[in-house]
Protein backbone atom coordinates (compact mmCIF):
# COMPACT_ATOMS: atom_id res chain seq x y z
CA UNK A 1 0.00 0.00 0.00
CA UNK A 2 1.38 3.60 -0.95
CA UNK A 3 2.13 5.33 2.60
CA UNK A 4 0.04 8.72 1.43
CA UNK A 5 -3.31 6.97 0.22
CA UNK A 6 -4.58 6.03 4.04
CA UNK A 7 -4.00 9.95 4.57
CA UNK A 8 -6.26 11.04 1.18
CA UNK A 9 -9.96 12.22 0.24
CA UNK A 10 -10.17 11.45 -3.45
CA UNK A 11 -13.22 12.84 -6.02
CA UNK A 12 -14.13 11.89 -9.23
CA UNK A 13 -16.87 12.73 -11.92
CA UNK A 14 -19.19 10.52 -13.07
CA UNK A 15 -22.31 9.02 -10.98
CA UNK A 16 -20.39 5.51 -11.22
CA UNK A 17 -17.31 4.69 -10.11
CA UNK A 18 -14.58 5.10 -12.44
CA UNK A 19 -12.64 2.04 -13.32
CA UNK A 20 -9.20 3.84 -12.00
CA UNK A 21 -11.04 4.22 -8.78
CA UNK A 22 -12.10 0.75 -8.28
CA UNK A 23 -8.89 -0.13 -9.33
CA UNK A 24 -6.97 1.67 -6.59
CA UNK A 25 -10.10 1.15 -4.02
CA UNK A 26 -9.10 -2.92 -4.57
CA UNK A 27 -5.18 -2.11 -4.45
CA UNK A 28 -3.99 0.87 -2.18
CA UNK A 29 -7.48 1.78 -0.84
CA UNK A 30 -7.59 6.06 0.10
CA UNK A 31 -9.21 7.46 3.34
CA UNK A 32 -12.22 7.81 1.65
CA UNK A 33 -14.25 9.66 -0.82
CA UNK A 34 -15.64 13.00 -1.27
CA UNK A 35 -19.08 13.78 -3.13
CA UNK A 36 -20.02 16.29 -5.25
CA UNK A 37 -23.60 17.42 -6.70
CA UNK A 38 -22.73 18.75 -10.05
CA UNK A 39 -20.52 16.12 -10.84
CA UNK A 40 -21.68 12.69 -9.04
CA UNK A 41 -25.59 13.05 -8.33
CA UNK A 42 -28.60 12.46 -9.81
CA UNK A 43 -30.80 11.22 -7.61
CA UNK A 44 -31.23 10.04 -3.75
CA UNK A 45 -31.61 6.17 -5.44
CA UNK A 46 -28.28 6.82 -7.64
CA UNK A 47 -26.63 8.11 -4.88
CA UNK A 48 -27.27 5.20 -2.86
CA UNK A 49 -26.11 2.98 -5.32
CA UNK A 50 -23.02 4.90 -6.19
CA UNK A 51 -22.06 4.44 -2.05
CA UNK A 52 -22.92 1.26 -2.08
CA UNK A 53 -20.23 0.52 -4.99
CA UNK A 54 -17.63 2.75 -3.42
CA UNK A 55 -18.11 0.65 -0.53
CA UNK A 56 -17.70 -2.56 -2.01
CA UNK A 57 -15.40 -1.76 -3.92
CA UNK A 58 -12.70 -1.34 -1.18
CA UNK A 59 -10.56 -3.92 0.16
CA UNK A 60 -9.71 -1.97 3.53
CA UNK A 61 -11.51 -3.83 6.62
CA UNK A 62 -12.82 -0.35 7.75
CA UNK A 63 -15.42 1.60 6.35
CA UNK A 64 -14.94 4.62 4.02
CA UNK A 65 -15.55 7.95 4.78
CA UNK A 66 -18.04 9.34 1.81
CA UNK A 67 -18.29 13.27 2.30
CA UNK A 68 -20.76 15.30 1.18
CA UNK A 69 -21.30 19.52 1.66
CA UNK A 70 -24.51 19.48 3.13
CA UNK A 71 -24.74 23.10 5.57
CA UNK A 72 -28.31 23.46 3.86
CA UNK A 73 -29.02 26.86 2.54
CA UNK A 74 -27.13 28.03 -0.21
CA UNK A 75 -24.91 24.59 -0.18
CA UNK A 76 -26.51 21.52 -0.20
CA UNK A 77 -24.25 18.48 -1.84
CA UNK A 78 -26.88 16.12 -1.71
CA UNK A 79 -28.85 15.92 -4.73
CA UNK A 80 -33.28 16.08 -4.08
CA UNK A 81 -31.90 16.74 -0.43
CA UNK A 82 -34.52 18.57 1.76
CA UNK A 83 -34.67 22.74 0.73
CA UNK A 84 -33.83 23.50 4.70
CA UNK A 85 -32.59 27.24 5.01
CA UNK A 86 -29.11 27.53 6.52
CA UNK A 87 -27.39 28.49 8.88
CA UNK A 88 -27.93 32.44 8.97
CA UNK A 89 -31.94 31.62 9.09
CA UNK A 90 -31.28 28.83 12.14
CA UNK A 91 -29.29 32.05 13.92
CA UNK A 92 -32.47 34.23 12.57
CA UNK A 93 -34.33 31.83 14.48
CA UNK A 94 -32.02 31.45 17.23
CA UNK A 95 -33.80 28.14 18.38
CA UNK A 96 -31.11 25.60 19.35
CA UNK A 97 -33.32 22.82 19.81
CA UNK A 98 -34.48 23.51 16.01
CA UNK A 99 -30.96 23.50 14.62
CA UNK A 100 -30.13 20.23 16.33
CA UNK A 101 -33.81 19.04 14.96
CA UNK A 102 -32.63 20.36 11.45
CA UNK A 103 -29.24 18.81 11.88
CA UNK A 104 -30.60 15.72 12.63
CA UNK A 105 -32.45 15.71 9.67
CA UNK A 106 -30.26 16.68 6.97
CA UNK A 107 -27.79 14.07 8.85
CA UNK A 108 -30.87 11.35 8.43
CA UNK A 109 -31.08 11.80 5.18
CA UNK A 110 -27.14 11.30 4.34
CA UNK A 111 -27.27 8.67 6.06
CA UNK A 112 -30.24 6.79 4.09
CA UNK A 113 -28.21 7.32 0.66
CA UNK A 114 -24.83 6.24 2.46
CA UNK A 115 -22.99 9.00 3.20
CA UNK A 116 -21.20 8.91 6.46
CA UNK A 117 -20.04 12.36 6.94
CA UNK A 118 -20.74 15.39 6.30
CA UNK A 119 -18.42 18.92 5.41
CA UNK A 120 -20.37 20.88 8.09
CA UNK A 121 -21.74 23.02 10.28
CA UNK A 122 -19.65 26.39 9.31
CA UNK A 123 -18.92 27.49 13.22
CA UNK A 124 -17.15 31.07 11.41
CA UNK A 125 -18.49 34.45 13.32
CA UNK A 126 -19.99 36.41 10.53
CA UNK A 127 -18.09 39.90 11.98
CA UNK A 128 -16.99 41.44 8.43
CA UNK A 129 -20.00 42.45 6.19
CA UNK A 130 -17.99 42.34 3.30
CA UNK A 131 -16.37 38.89 3.32
CA UNK A 132 -16.50 37.45 -0.17
CA UNK A 133 -16.78 33.69 0.85
CA UNK A 134 -18.95 33.67 3.97
CA UNK A 135 -22.66 34.91 4.13
CA UNK A 136 -25.15 33.14 5.11
CA UNK A 137 -23.01 30.43 5.77
CA UNK A 138 -22.43 31.32 9.13
CA UNK A 139 -25.14 31.57 12.19
CA UNK A 140 -24.26 35.04 12.74
CA UNK A 141 -22.03 37.61 14.26
CA UNK A 142 -22.90 36.83 17.56
CA UNK A 143 -19.66 34.10 19.32
CA UNK A 144 -21.57 33.17 21.51
CA UNK A 145 -25.23 32.12 19.49
CA UNK A 146 -22.69 30.90 16.91
CA UNK A 147 -21.10 28.40 19.49
CA UNK A 148 -24.13 27.18 20.77
CA UNK A 149 -25.93 26.57 17.35
CA UNK A 150 -22.66 24.82 16.40
CA UNK A 151 -22.58 22.53 19.27
CA UNK A 152 -26.82 21.77 18.54
CA UNK A 153 -25.51 21.15 14.67
CA UNK A 154 -23.28 18.67 16.36
CA UNK A 155 -25.21 17.06 18.56
CA UNK A 156 -27.72 16.82 15.74
CA UNK A 157 -25.74 15.57 13.01
CA UNK A 158 -24.61 12.77 15.15
CA UNK A 159 -27.75 11.41 15.97
CA UNK A 160 -28.86 11.47 12.59
CA UNK A 161 -25.89 8.96 12.18
CA UNK A 162 -23.47 11.04 9.83
CA UNK A 163 -20.06 12.82 11.71
CA UNK A 164 -19.95 16.49 11.29
CA UNK A 165 -17.25 18.45 10.45
CA UNK A 166 -16.70 21.68 11.95
CA UNK A 167 -15.05 24.34 9.51
CA UNK A 168 -13.34 26.71 8.85
CA UNK A 169 -10.71 26.50 11.95
CA UNK A 170 -10.16 28.54 13.53
CA UNK A 171 -12.71 31.14 11.59
CA UNK A 172 -12.74 32.67 8.26
CA UNK A 173 -15.18 35.02 8.90
CA UNK A 174 -13.19 38.23 9.28
CA UNK A 175 -10.74 37.24 5.87
CA UNK A 176 -11.39 39.84 2.83
CA UNK A 177 -10.42 38.01 0.71
CA UNK A 178 -12.24 34.23 -0.52
CA UNK A 179 -9.71 31.54 -0.19
CA UNK A 180 -10.96 30.13 -3.28
CA UNK A 181 -8.88 32.44 -5.63
CA UNK A 182 -6.33 34.15 -2.56
CA UNK A 183 -4.80 33.32 0.55
CA UNK A 184 -6.28 35.50 3.18
CA UNK A 185 -4.41 36.90 6.00
CA UNK A 186 -5.65 37.27 9.31
CA UNK A 187 -3.80 39.52 11.94
CA UNK A 188 -5.77 38.87 14.79
CA UNK A 189 -4.19 39.20 18.29
CA UNK A 190 -4.69 35.70 20.23
CA UNK A 191 -7.24 37.19 22.66
CA UNK A 192 -9.53 38.23 19.84
CA UNK A 193 -9.45 34.77 18.80
CA UNK A 194 -10.01 33.77 21.83
CA UNK A 195 -13.12 35.77 22.35
CA UNK A 196 -14.59 35.55 19.02
CA UNK A 197 -13.29 33.38 16.55
CA UNK A 198 -12.46 30.28 18.97
CA UNK A 199 -15.58 29.63 21.07
CA UNK A 200 -17.82 27.99 18.28
CA UNK A 201 -15.16 25.75 17.87
CA UNK A 202 -14.49 24.05 20.92
CA UNK A 203 -18.28 24.01 21.54
CA UNK A 204 -18.51 21.88 18.60
CA UNK A 205 -15.29 19.52 19.86
CA UNK A 206 -17.03 19.69 23.55
CA UNK A 207 -20.28 18.50 21.21
CA UNK A 208 -18.46 15.44 20.23
CA UNK A 209 -17.29 16.52 16.55
CA UNK A 210 -14.57 13.97 15.31
CA UNK A 211 -13.29 15.81 12.71
CA UNK A 212 -12.12 19.26 12.45
CA UNK A 213 -11.70 21.39 8.67
CA UNK A 214 -8.95 23.85 8.76
CA UNK A 215 -8.74 27.06 6.63
CA UNK A 216 -6.17 27.98 3.98
CA UNK A 217 -5.80 31.26 5.93
CA UNK A 218 -2.61 32.94 7.45
CA UNK A 219 -2.80 33.44 11.54
CA UNK A 220 0.01 34.58 12.75
CA UNK A 221 -1.18 34.52 16.23
CA UNK A 222 -1.24 30.53 15.77
CA UNK A 223 1.57 30.05 13.53
CA UNK A 224 4.15 32.53 14.37
CA UNK A 225 4.51 32.96 10.65
CA UNK A 226 2.91 36.13 8.42
CA UNK A 227 3.14 33.60 5.30
CA UNK A 228 2.43 29.71 6.74
CA UNK A 229 -0.79 28.55 6.36
CA UNK A 230 -2.42 27.05 9.34
CA UNK A 231 -2.66 23.69 7.98
CA UNK A 232 0.82 23.57 7.71
CA UNK A 233 1.46 24.73 10.53
CA UNK A 234 2.92 22.33 14.12
CA UNK A 235 2.42 25.17 16.12
CA UNK A 236 -1.28 25.51 15.25
CA UNK A 237 -1.85 21.67 14.69
CA UNK A 238 0.30 19.80 17.04
CA UNK A 239 0.71 22.75 19.43
CA UNK A 240 -2.59 24.57 19.60
CA UNK A 241 -5.30 22.27 17.92
CA UNK A 242 -4.19 18.89 19.67
CA UNK A 243 -2.15 20.47 22.40
CA UNK A 244 -4.29 23.09 24.02
CA UNK A 245 -7.75 22.15 22.33
CA UNK A 246 -7.09 18.85 23.00
CA UNK A 247 -8.48 17.31 19.88
CA UNK A 248 -7.13 13.93 19.22
CA UNK A 249 -9.62 12.87 16.10
CA UNK A 250 -9.22 13.91 12.56
CA UNK A 251 -8.13 17.28 11.41
CA UNK A 252 -9.01 17.65 7.55
CA UNK A 253 -7.49 20.46 4.98
CA UNK A 254 -10.18 22.22 2.66
CA UNK A 255 -9.90 21.24 -1.00
CA UNK A 256 -6.62 21.48 -2.16
CA UNK A 257 -7.17 23.03 -5.65
CA UNK A 258 -8.38 26.41 -3.72
CA UNK A 259 -6.25 29.22 -5.30
CA UNK A 260 -4.89 30.07 -1.41
CA UNK A 261 -2.75 27.88 -1.94
CA UNK A 262 0.24 27.17 -4.90
CA UNK A 263 -1.42 24.97 -7.52
CA UNK A 264 2.01 24.05 -9.27
CA UNK A 265 4.68 22.12 -7.85
CA UNK A 266 5.29 24.34 -5.08
CA UNK A 267 2.65 22.92 -3.41
CA UNK A 268 4.49 19.49 -2.91
CA UNK A 269 6.29 21.80 -0.33
CA UNK A 270 2.91 22.69 1.36
CA UNK A 271 1.58 19.18 1.66
CA UNK A 272 4.69 18.03 3.13
CA UNK A 273 4.66 20.58 5.89
CA UNK A 274 0.41 19.59 6.62
CA UNK A 275 1.56 16.07 7.32
CA UNK A 276 4.71 17.32 9.51
CA UNK A 277 2.06 19.81 11.56
CA UNK A 278 -0.10 16.89 12.56
CA UNK A 279 -2.91 17.45 9.91
CA UNK A 280 -4.30 13.67 9.00
CA UNK A 281 -6.73 13.75 5.53
CA UNK A 282 -5.56 16.15 2.40
CA UNK A 283 -9.00 17.12 0.64
CA UNK A 284 -8.21 16.17 -3.25
CA UNK A 285 -10.50 17.35 -6.37
CA UNK A 286 -11.13 15.33 -9.37
CA UNK A 287 -8.17 16.88 -11.15
CA UNK A 288 -5.64 13.67 -11.89
CA UNK A 289 -2.58 15.85 -11.32
CA UNK A 290 -3.66 17.10 -7.91
CA UNK A 291 -4.17 13.49 -6.81
CA UNK A 292 -0.67 12.54 -7.83
CA UNK A 293 0.95 15.00 -6.90
CA UNK A 294 -0.49 14.99 -3.50
CA UNK A 295 0.27 11.17 -3.24
CA UNK A 296 3.74 11.46 -4.46
CA UNK A 297 4.23 14.74 -1.80
CA UNK A 298 3.41 12.55 0.90
CA UNK A 299 5.33 9.14 -0.29
CA UNK A 300 8.56 10.69 -1.02
CA UNK A 301 8.35 13.64 2.09
CA UNK A 302 8.05 9.65 4.23
CA UNK A 303 10.88 7.98 2.18
CA UNK A 304 13.47 11.27 2.56
CA UNK A 305 12.72 11.45 6.49
CA UNK A 306 10.83 14.96 5.84
CA UNK A 307 7.52 13.11 7.31
CA UNK A 308 8.60 11.18 10.57
CA UNK A 309 7.34 7.89 10.33
CA UNK A 310 5.88 8.27 13.84
CA UNK A 311 3.83 11.42 12.58
CA UNK A 312 2.00 8.81 9.80
CA UNK A 313 1.29 5.96 12.39
CA UNK A 314 -0.03 8.61 14.80
CA UNK A 315 -2.25 10.07 12.00
CA UNK A 316 -3.28 6.74 10.43
CA UNK A 317 -4.63 5.72 14.23
CA UNK A 318 -6.64 8.99 14.60
CA UNK A 319 -8.11 7.82 10.79
CA UNK A 320 -8.60 4.89 11.88
CA UNK A 321 -10.70 4.96 14.91
CA UNK A 322 -13.09 7.13 13.03
CA UNK A 323 -13.50 5.62 10.21
CA UNK A 324 -14.35 2.57 12.69
CA UNK A 325 -17.29 4.17 14.17
CA UNK A 326 -18.71 4.79 10.90
CA UNK A 327 -22.58 4.31 10.18
CA UNK A 328 -23.08 1.77 7.73
CA UNK A 329 -26.65 1.40 7.59
CA UNK A 330 -29.57 0.11 5.18
CA UNK A 331 -29.80 2.11 2.56
CA UNK A 332 -33.24 4.26 2.46
CA UNK A 333 -33.49 6.59 -0.28
CA UNK A 334 -37.33 7.48 0.32
CA UNK A 335 -35.98 8.86 3.46
CA UNK A 336 -34.56 11.94 1.46
CA UNK A 337 -37.12 14.99 1.23
CA UNK A 338 -39.80 13.30 3.08
CA UNK A 339 -43.43 15.05 3.94
CA UNK A 340 -41.97 15.33 7.74
CA UNK A 341 -38.79 16.87 6.81
CA UNK A 342 -40.34 19.41 4.51
CA UNK A 343 -42.63 20.06 7.53
CA UNK A 344 -39.29 20.65 9.15
CA UNK A 345 -38.01 23.08 6.53
CA UNK A 346 -41.37 24.76 6.64
CA UNK A 347 -41.01 25.49 10.27
CA UNK A 348 -37.39 26.98 10.08
CA UNK A 349 -38.35 29.00 7.08
CA UNK A 350 -41.74 30.18 9.06
CA UNK A 351 -38.94 31.41 12.73
CA UNK A 352 -36.72 33.00 10.69
CA UNK A 353 -38.26 35.76 8.13
CA UNK A 354 -37.57 38.92 9.15
CA UNK A 355 -39.24 42.32 8.88
CA UNK A 356 -36.63 44.86 9.14
CA UNK A 357 -38.15 48.22 7.97
CA UNK A 358 -41.76 48.97 7.21
CA UNK A 359 -41.98 52.86 6.84
CA UNK A 360 -44.87 52.77 5.03
CA UNK A 361 -46.75 50.22 6.55
CA UNK A 362 -47.16 48.37 3.55
CA UNK A 363 -47.45 45.09 5.27
CA UNK A 364 -49.37 42.93 5.80
CA UNK A 365 -50.40 43.28 1.75
CA UNK A 366 -54.23 44.02 1.63
CA UNK A 367 -55.94 41.00 0.68
CA UNK A 368 -57.69 42.68 -2.48
CA UNK A 369 -57.59 40.08 -5.60
CA UNK A 370 -57.46 43.18 -7.83
CA UNK A 371 -54.25 44.40 -6.60
CA UNK A 372 -51.66 43.62 -9.37
CA UNK A 373 -48.56 42.63 -7.75
CA UNK A 374 -45.30 42.71 -9.76
CA UNK A 375 -42.38 39.86 -8.22
CA UNK A 376 -38.56 40.58 -9.26
CA UNK A 377 -35.63 38.30 -8.57
CA UNK A 378 -32.05 37.73 -10.05
CA UNK A 379 -31.77 34.47 -11.64
CA UNK A 380 -29.62 31.65 -10.59
CA UNK A 381 -25.87 32.83 -10.07
CA UNK A 382 -23.38 31.42 -8.15
CA UNK A 383 -22.22 33.84 -5.81
CA UNK A 384 -18.95 31.81 -4.48
CA UNK A 385 -17.64 28.24 -5.43
CA UNK A 386 -19.47 26.86 -2.01
CA UNK A 387 -23.01 27.23 -3.77
CA UNK A 388 -25.72 25.07 -5.26
CA UNK A 389 -28.38 27.81 -5.87
CA UNK A 390 -27.87 26.97 -9.73
CA UNK A 391 -29.73 23.98 -9.06
CA UNK A 392 -32.87 25.55 -8.15
CA UNK A 393 -35.53 27.64 -10.11
CA UNK A 394 -36.55 31.20 -9.21
CA UNK A 395 -39.79 30.85 -7.18
CA UNK A 396 -40.88 33.90 -5.28
CA UNK A 397 -43.26 34.89 -8.26
CA UNK A 398 -44.76 31.72 -7.92
CA UNK A 399 -44.84 31.31 -3.80
CA UNK A 400 -46.81 34.52 -3.93
CA UNK A 401 -49.12 33.69 -6.54
CA UNK A 402 -49.89 30.50 -4.60
CA UNK A 403 -51.37 33.02 -2.27
CA UNK A 404 -52.41 35.48 -3.90
CA UNK A 405 -53.62 35.23 -7.65
CA UNK A 406 -53.04 38.59 -9.61
CA UNK A 407 -48.88 38.10 -9.40
CA UNK A 408 -46.86 38.47 -12.35
CA UNK A 409 -43.36 37.14 -12.54
CA UNK A 410 -39.81 38.84 -13.58
CA UNK A 411 -36.60 37.09 -13.57
CA UNK A 412 -33.78 39.68 -13.59
CA UNK A 413 -30.01 39.10 -14.81
CA UNK A 414 -27.96 38.80 -11.68
CA UNK A 415 -25.98 41.62 -12.99
CA UNK A 416 -28.73 43.49 -14.80
CA UNK A 417 -27.77 46.29 -17.15
CA UNK A 418 -29.63 49.51 -18.20
CA UNK A 419 -31.33 47.81 -20.41
CA UNK A 420 -32.78 45.36 -18.40
CA UNK A 421 -33.36 48.11 -15.14
CA UNK A 422 -35.72 49.98 -17.80
CA UNK A 423 -37.65 47.07 -18.73
CA UNK A 424 -38.54 45.99 -15.18
CA UNK A 425 -39.52 49.92 -14.87
CA UNK A 426 -41.77 49.73 -17.50
CA UNK A 427 -43.24 46.35 -16.31
CA UNK A 428 -43.65 48.03 -12.77
CA UNK A 429 -45.14 51.10 -13.90
CA UNK A 430 -48.40 48.72 -14.90
CA UNK A 431 -48.97 47.28 -10.91
CA UNK A 432 -50.08 48.04 -7.84
CA UNK A 433 -47.41 46.67 -5.88
CA UNK A 434 -43.40 45.78 -6.31
CA UNK A 435 -42.07 43.33 -4.36
CA UNK A 436 -38.49 43.06 -5.21
CA UNK A 437 -35.82 40.31 -4.56
CA UNK A 438 -32.15 41.07 -4.05
CA UNK A 439 -29.16 38.24 -3.94
CA UNK A 440 -26.22 39.51 -2.16
CA UNK A 441 -26.84 43.18 -4.22
CA UNK A 442 -24.56 43.99 -7.06
CA UNK A 443 -24.57 47.18 -8.45
CA UNK A 444 -26.52 46.42 -11.13
CA UNK A 445 -29.27 45.21 -8.54
CA UNK A 446 -29.01 48.35 -6.32
CA UNK A 447 -29.75 50.52 -9.70
CA UNK A 448 -32.55 48.27 -10.02
CA UNK A 449 -33.89 48.92 -6.52
CA UNK A 450 -33.50 52.65 -6.90
CA UNK A 451 -35.29 52.84 -10.17
CA UNK A 452 -38.33 51.07 -9.12
CA UNK A 453 -38.55 53.12 -6.45
CA UNK A 454 -38.52 56.18 -8.44
CA UNK A 455 -41.32 54.95 -10.14
CA UNK A 456 -43.50 56.02 -6.55
CA UNK A 457 -45.36 52.50 -6.78
CA UNK A 458 -44.90 51.26 -3.44
CA UNK A 459 -41.89 48.59 -3.24
CA UNK A 460 -41.14 46.04 -1.00
CA UNK A 461 -37.59 45.28 -1.27
CA UNK A 462 -36.79 41.25 0.06
CA UNK A 463 -33.09 40.39 0.68
CA UNK A 464 -33.07 36.46 -1.03
CA UNK A 465 -29.51 35.97 0.69
CA UNK A 466 -27.61 38.15 2.87
CA UNK A 467 -29.39 40.26 4.97
CA UNK A 468 -26.89 43.43 4.30
CA UNK A 469 -28.31 43.65 1.00
CA UNK A 470 -30.40 46.86 2.78
CA UNK A 471 -26.85 48.97 2.93
CA UNK A 472 -26.73 48.81 -0.89
CA UNK A 473 -30.07 50.44 -1.44
CA UNK A 474 -30.92 52.26 2.18
CA UNK A 475 -33.84 54.68 0.62
CA UNK A 476 -36.00 51.63 0.37
CA UNK A 477 -38.56 51.99 3.66
CA UNK A 478 -40.07 48.20 3.65
CA UNK A 479 -37.36 45.83 3.32
CA UNK A 480 -37.46 42.02 4.72
CA UNK A 481 -34.80 39.49 5.05
CA UNK A 482 -35.40 35.41 4.23
CA UNK A 483 -31.54 34.36 4.35
CA UNK A 484 -32.68 31.32 1.63
CA UNK A 485 -34.47 31.90 -1.95
CA UNK A 486 -35.66 27.83 -1.50
CA UNK A 487 -39.76 27.13 -1.74
CA UNK A 488 -39.75 26.79 1.78
CA UNK A 489 -38.46 30.34 2.92
CA UNK A 490 -40.62 31.70 -0.02
CA UNK A 491 -43.74 30.37 1.02
CA UNK A 492 -42.57 31.55 4.39
CA UNK A 493 -42.22 35.37 3.06
CA UNK A 494 -45.54 35.27 0.94
CA UNK A 495 -47.86 33.96 3.89
CA UNK A 496 -46.03 36.83 6.18
CA UNK A 497 -46.24 39.28 3.18
CA UNK A 498 -50.02 38.35 3.06
CA UNK A 499 -50.85 38.46 7.01
CA UNK A 500 -51.56 35.11 7.00
CA UNK A 501 -48.43 34.59 9.62
CA UNK A 502 -46.41 36.63 11.89
CA UNK A 503 -42.91 37.81 11.16
CA UNK A 504 -41.07 35.76 13.73
CA UNK A 505 -37.32 36.20 12.51
CA UNK A 506 -34.08 38.34 14.26
CA UNK A 507 -31.03 39.88 12.67
CA UNK A 508 -28.38 37.69 13.54
CA UNK A 509 -26.27 40.07 12.46
CA UNK A 510 -25.50 43.97 12.52
CA UNK A 511 -26.01 45.68 8.81
CA UNK A 512 -23.74 48.03 9.59
CA UNK A 513 -24.58 51.53 10.32
CA UNK A 514 -28.67 51.02 10.34
CA UNK A 515 -29.70 48.20 12.73
CA UNK A 516 -28.25 46.07 15.28
CA UNK A 517 -28.06 42.65 15.74
CA UNK A 518 -31.52 41.48 17.41
CA UNK A 519 -33.77 43.63 15.67
CA UNK A 520 -36.91 42.85 13.70
CA UNK A 521 -40.38 44.31 13.55
CA UNK A 522 -44.25 42.50 13.46
CA UNK A 523 -46.12 43.98 10.70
Amino acid sequence: MNVADPHLMLAFEGTEVPRWLRKQLEESPAAGVSLFREWNMDSPQQVAELTADLQAASSSNLPLIIAVDQEGGQLLGLAGSTPFAGNMALGAAGDPALAAEVAEAMGAELAAVGVNVSYSPVADVATRADNPGLGIRSFGDDPSQVAELTAAMVEGFSRGGVLPTLKHFPGMGEASVDPHYRLPVLDLGRERLETVELPPFRAGIMAGAKLLMVAHEVVPALTDSAEVPVCASEKAIDGFVRGELGFDAIVITDALDMRALDQGPAQVVEIIAMMRSGTDLLLCMPDADLQERTRVAVERGHSRGLIPGPKLEESRARIERVRASLHLGEARPETVASAQHLALANRLAAASITLVRDEQSLLPIRPDPDLRILALEPEPALVTLADTTTFYPPELAAALGARHGNVDGLVYPHRPEVNDISAAIGQALDHDLVIVGTVSATPGQARMVQGLLATGKPVVTVALRTPYDLASYPTAGTHVCTYSGHRPTLDALSSALLGHAPFLGRLPVAIPGLYPRGHGMSA
